[in-house]
């Protein structure tokens, strides 16, 4: 080693060392970084989760002569299409625009900018960004949206979603519904009749269930995640217990030949939902017990609750001890 490299060596080395003391940061910052070290800065984690989700592809598959089910990037969207124009309930997360716009060109919508019928109507099941985020671009196009009243006040406000650890500022006003109600609404294009039904608060206080009468297809939003552990947002009113009670609205409402579409997931029966719920029962009551008897969060989750729970319900974005956090908090 030459004389110049080791004095080179010396003082990378004592930057590197002096920096290990300092707060991290000041390390982040240009003036304390060492030449040639200094980092990128992170990408926004809230950006990077929708870009994660808006990679995935679109899978289109009919539930009906004019209802078609497109799955993908930020769960389930139901479009219901013919000369009345085009009912659109959840939106997929806005990376995914392009991807929705082609499909609905394909069903005959004027999203896509080719002209066929025009864009009526889009429900919003609940606020969250996955179901809400490509409102602006579809009403631009011509649709009203409509929504749940607390889905419009919780788009209006910042939030932290809590297990995801992911932050969203207020939704621009062009993206927030234009049409709102309180309890029941009800629409009528395409020779379906559509009913919208609140639900008492459950994945969020803005949930919203759908019903097509006529093709007998229920779409349930995230008050139901087919074959995995659900996320429920306490921060917005989610309440395990009402996820339960959701569930049994559902199946008052369901029957041996309706298809009901999850919020995430594939296309589910009756008899699917019967075990979701039988699952969230289950979960509740054995979490209840913990925390009754002073089990504190960690000490829950270190007790396995779930463990033979895990392998029907545990292949999603949730595992086991993800869901005793998810429990335990919105008990």
């Amino acid at each position: 080693m030459t004389i110049g490299t080791r004095r080179e060596w010396l003082r990378t080395m004592a930057a590197l060392g002096a920096g290990a003391l300092l707060p991290r940061s000041l390390i982040k910052s240009r003036s304390f970084a060492p030449s040639g070290l200094r980092r990128q800065p992170a990408q926004d984690p809230t950006a990077a989760f929708r870009a994660q989700i808006g990679a995935v592809p679109i899978q289109a598959r009919q539930l009906g002569e004019n209802l078609t089910l497109l799955s993908g990037p930020g769960g389930n969207v139901v479009v219901l299409h013919g000369a009345d124009g085009l009912v659109v309930v959840d939106t997929f997360v806005a990376s995914a625009w392009p991807k929705l716009q082609e499909s609905l060109a394909s069903l005959g919508g004027g999203a896509g900018g080719g002209g066929g019928a025009p864009l009526k109507f889009v429900i919003n099941t609940h606020w969250h960004f996955d179901h809400t985020d490509n409102n602006a671009p579809l009403h631009a196009a011509g649709a009203t949206v409509v929504a749940h009243a607390n889905t419009k006040r919780r788009m209006s406000e910042p939030h932290h979603l809590a297990v995801l650890e992911l932050d969203f500022p207020p939704s621009p006003a062009s993206a927030l519904p234009q049409r709102v109600f309180t309890d029941r609404y009800t629409l009528e294009a395409n020779g379906e009749r559509l009913e919208l039904s609140h639900v008492p608060p459950a994945h969020t206080d803005t949930d919203v269930t759908v019903r097509f009468e006529h093709a007998n297809v229920l779409h349930a939003g995230d008050v139901y995640f087919n074959g995995r552990y659900p996320y429920i947002d306490g921060n917005t009113g989610g309440r395990v217990d009402g996820m339960i009670a959701a569930s049994d609205r559902l199946l008052s409402r369901a029957d041996s030949d309706t298809k009901i579409v999850p919020g995430h997931g594939p296309l589910a029966t009756r008899a699917d939902l019967v075990k979701y719920r039988d699952m969230l029962s289950i979960a509740a009551d054995r979490v209840r017990k913990l925390k009754a008897s002073g089990k504190s969060l960690e000490e829950s989750i270190a007790a396995k609750p779930f463990t033979d729970l895990d392998g029907d319900w545990g292949s999603g974005r949730y595992k086991g001890d993800d869901f005793v956090r998810i429990v335990y908090l919105t008990l």
